[in-house]
């Protein structure tokens, strides 16, 4: 079968079980997951079984413009507005979620995961590391949903819709270090302070500067062309976008970061930012989505799922274990309101987004080979669950906060 009548059904398929999750008050995220479990050739004897195999150019663009919008969000009188509650909080929690995970994956795994020459330096602390580091992202869409659904209203709404909107920043970050110090470990480099320190400071530092190179042309671009069509800014944003992401891929530097940088500049610096992130949403964000999320599921692999469901439990109990302990020690330290330390973590639950993309990127990187599959469907196993039980936690921890609105019959 043609790729042009396979990328066809994705989208359809994609389309229709995203608006299936939608009547069923669930994210529009879990059913393009769901919908692309449907369409793993495991399953479907459509499509063809080295399909999802050949998807990373669809996969890649689709995750730097992710990365891009995430980068949307670091808009600086934003962050002035949110004060040290809210900063403080998203430290800690996607902190405490990435030791949390890190530990558990790191000494609690040694039963469950069998590799050939598995040792405790070179392949459980990378794999700790690298699995810890998809910990700290939070789904704001879901819990947003839950929040408009409910008209709910006040400290701890505003508060966990505010950490969500940061915690993304602070898992590439993680994730950038982790896939530093984990690929040292594996490749037994010695463990020098230049290879534990020098090395990621000047990948993040070369990261950043081509992001922002990149996001100081698209600002002077716009600058001097003055047809401000939608069509032109969507095709130049994207031409940038790739080859930001691309060259950082050349360059063996940081994709996901020079990727950010190049939106927070755009979002801080361009006159148009408003009207560019509100275009992107608006135009491309739904049809990049369906795309990325259904893929993504047609990657899972339900012997890697069967075997280490235990891992997706761990992981999923970890997380939640060091959110809950992240809010109270944030919540603590900059003196936020007790009802926000009690029950802002329950709208941390929900995962996806830039999660699924991090664990893709991991599992394209031949240096984690030996266990990268089992990154990947631990993850995606764990987004489905954090999907499906994170809008319930939501709703719980802001009727108990107080916060929904009762509904008049």
């Amino acid at each position: 079968m043609g790729s042009i009548i396979i990328v066809g059904i994705i989208l359809l398929v994609g389309f229709v079980f995203g608006e299936l999750a939608r009547f069923t008050k669930l994210p529009k995220v879990t059913g393009y997951v769901l919908a692309g479990i449907m369409l793993n050739p495991d399953i479907c004897p459509v499509i063809p079984h080295g399909f999802p195999e050949h998807t990373d150019l669809i996969t890649n663009i689709a995750l730097a413009f992710i990365v891009f919008s995430v980068g949307g969000t670091l808009l600086y009188s934003k962050i002035k507005k949110l004060g040290k509650v809210i900063l403080s909080i998203t430290f800690f929690e996607a902190e405490f979620a990435f030791l949390s995970v890190a530990i558990v994956f790191a000494f609690l795994t040694h039963d469950f995961i069998k590799l050939p020459g598995a040792s405790f330096m070179h392949t459980f602390i990378p794999l700790g590391l690298l699995v810890a580091s998809l910990a700290a992202p939070t789904d704001p869409s879901a819990t947003l949903a839950v929040i408009h659904e409910q008209k709910a209203k006040g400290d701890v709404s505003s508060t966990i819709m505010g950490v969500a909107a940061f915690d993304d920043i602070l898992g590439i970050i993680n994730y950038s270090l982790a896939v530093v110090v984990a690929t040292i470990l594996i490749r037994h480099a010695s463990l020098t302070v230049g290879a534990l320190v020098a090395r990621p400071i000047i990948l993040i530092a070369s990261s950043l500067a081509l992001g922002i190179i990149f996001g100081v042309a698209l600002n002077l671009i716009t600058k001097i062309i003055k047809r401000e069509t939608e069509g032109m800014l969507i095709v130049l944003i994207f031409a940038l976008i790739s080859l930001c992401f691309g060259l950082a891929a050349f360059l063996k530097i940081d994709e996901l970061l020079a990727v950010v940088a190049m939106g927070v500049v755009v979002v801080n610096f361009n006159y148009l930012h408003a009207k560019i992130f509100t275009m992107l949403e608006r135009y491309t964000e739904e049809l990049i989505f369906v795309l990325f999320f259904t893929i993504s599921g047609m990657h899972l692999d339900f012997h890697v799922i069967a075997s280490h469901w235990v891992l997706i439990l761990l992981f999923v109990i970890a997380r939640m274990a060091g959110k809950y302990l992240g809010v109270m020690t944030g919540g603590h330290l900059s003196k936020a309101p007790p009802k926000i330390k009690k029950y802002a973590a329950g709208g941390l639950i929900p995962q996806g987004g830039i999660v699924i993309g991090l664990a893709l990127l991991i599992r394209q990187n031949s240096v984690f080979s030996s266990f990268s599959d089992i990154v990947f469907n631990v993850i995606l196993g764990a987004t489905v669950i954090h999907e499906l039980v994170g809008p319930v936690f939501a709703k719980m921890s802001l009727a108990t906060a107080g916060e929904i609105q009762k509904q008049r019959p």
